[in-house]
This record gives C-alpha cells, sequence and structure tokens, in this order.
C-alpha cells in the first residue's frame, strides 16, 4: 500500500445561489478591485493509503459522492497525489 493524498474541491453548481461568495465580490469591489465573478468552494484533503492513485481516487470519488457533496447543489473535483 502507498500512502496519498486525495484533495477533494466542492463548489456550487453554476445557477446555485452562493451568498458567502457574493458578499465577498461586494467586498473585494469595494477594495477598489474588478471582478466578473467569484465562486465559494470546500476543500478536503484526506490522507489514506491505496493499492494505487486510481484506488485512491475512487475512494475520494465515494466520500464525495456520500457526505462532502450534494449532487443536486453541488459539482466537485478529485485530485490525488502520492504522499
Amino acid at each position: 500500500m502507498t500512502g496519498y493524498t486525495a484533495t477533494v474541491t466542492v463548489r456550487l453548481k453554476r445557477g446555485v445561489l452562493d451568498p458567502e461568495a457574493e458578499t465577498t465580490k461586494g467586498a473585494l469591489e469595494r477594495l477598489g478591485f474588478e471582478l466578473e465573478a467569484l465562486r465559494s468552494a470546500d476543500r478536503f484533503e484526506v490522507d489514506l493509503d491505496a493499492a494505487d492513485a486510481d484506488a485512491a481516487r475512487e475512494r475520494a470519488d465515494e466520500m464525495a459522492e456520500r457526505l462532502l457533496a450534494n449532487p443536486t447543489i453541488h459539482d466537485y473535483d478529485v485530485d490525488v497525489t502520492e504522499r
């Protein structure tokens, strides 16, 4: 078994209200920053042991599907690196 870190980034799908991002976008604009849009995201780093990177990705995908993300309103990405 090899040690991996799976990084799961969960964000709201486009079109879903994101009050945290809207508040932050407004604050950035008041500070003089020009931006078209802003979206917030949650990032989870999971350290796990697996036979290979594909197996680690499968486990992280299952974690995202079962708990970390709500597929109705969230999109997510998984990135796996060897520790």
